[in-house]
């Protein structure tokens, strides 16, 4: 059981908290009905993302029993057989069809896209350069689509554009992490892509998208629909805690050796939990 645990990679699930941001920025976080509905939706979503990881999984078990990190996961170490995680993975594909058919059209839509893009990207587009980060990055964007589309509230357009920002820093930091890792071991068998990219053009394209994000959040916090929802222009000055935030992922990030995976920071390092608190309850 623990390995199949394992195989679902449930400490990806903080990446689902995307589905949070409109229930947030809507201000309906302290109200129940829609929590709860947030709540079915992240358990949806939960349990579809785990389907995908277990398949790509199967899809790469060659190539991760030669990466350093990778070859421990119950598939590529033979812990799990490559066909017990298949019906695994349609296990939780079935749940994840009858959950999601409990809420709106919409949702069901959105999730349905990020299930189509991310077995593509599992079986062939993470073998694009370029395309595999943008992959990446819609899947945070319909994270927080469907988590709007769950609650039936509209989203900011500067909102969306923030999001899109966020997520191709945070595909774009996740390729510098795993470039990191095959470049001091030599091997790019496992992600052939890595040869494609460099640390320098990567961190021309986390420039860009930092600065982009912190524009568009600026931008959306004085935008006329953000003013007359919150019913206060203050909310310019929580930009100080996103440009921090983002100062010291870059310090990080640059300073120190982190793994492939950005959320590693965001549960490990004590500042930048304290940060986020700030900017949340700010």
């Amino acid at each position: 059981m623990k390995s199949y645990i394992r195989l679902a990679r449930p400490n990806q699930w903080i990446k689902n908290m995307f589905l949070f941001a409109s229930l947030i920025f809507s201000r309906h976080l302290f109200e129940g009905d829609f929590v709860l509905t947030e709540l079915h939706a992240f358990l949806v979503f939960c349990l579809l993302s785990s389907a995908i990881y277990v398949l790509n999984d199967v899809a790469d078990r060659e190539a991760d029993s030669l990466h350093p990190i990778k070859r421990t996961r119950p598939i590529a170490a033979g812990t799990i057989s490559p066909a017990a995680g298949v019906v695994f993975a349609l296990l939780l594909l079935v749940v994840t069809a009858v959950l999601a058919g409990m809420l709106s059209r919409s949702f069901q839509y959105a999730a349905a896209i990020y299930a189509v893009l991310n077995i593509g990207y599992s079986f062939w587009l993470k073998r694009v350069i370029l395309v595999d980060v943008f992959i990446i990055a819609a899947g945070f964007m319909l994270r927080v689509l469907a988590g709007a589309f769950a609650i039936d509230v509209e989203v900011s357009h500067w909102l969306v554009l923030c999001t899109l920002f966020v997520s191709l820093f945070l595909a774009i930091s996740k390729r510098r992490g795993e470039l990191m890792l095959v470049r001091d071991a030599n091997n790019y068998s496992e992600r052939p892509v890595l040869r494609e990219y460099d640390i320098a053009f990567i961190d021309q394209i986390i420039t860009v998208t930092a600065a982009g994000m912190a524009i568009s959040y600026a931008l959306y916090t004085v935008a006329d629909r953000t003013v007359a929802m919150f019913k206060t222009e203050n909310l310019i000055f929580t930009t100080v805690f996103v440009l921090f935030g983002i100062f010291r992922y870059l310090f990080v990030l640059k300073q120190k050796k982190i793994e492939d995976n950005p959320a590693v920071l965001l549960l490990s390092d004590p500042v930048m939990i304290v940060n986020v608190g700030a900017w949340f309850v700010s």
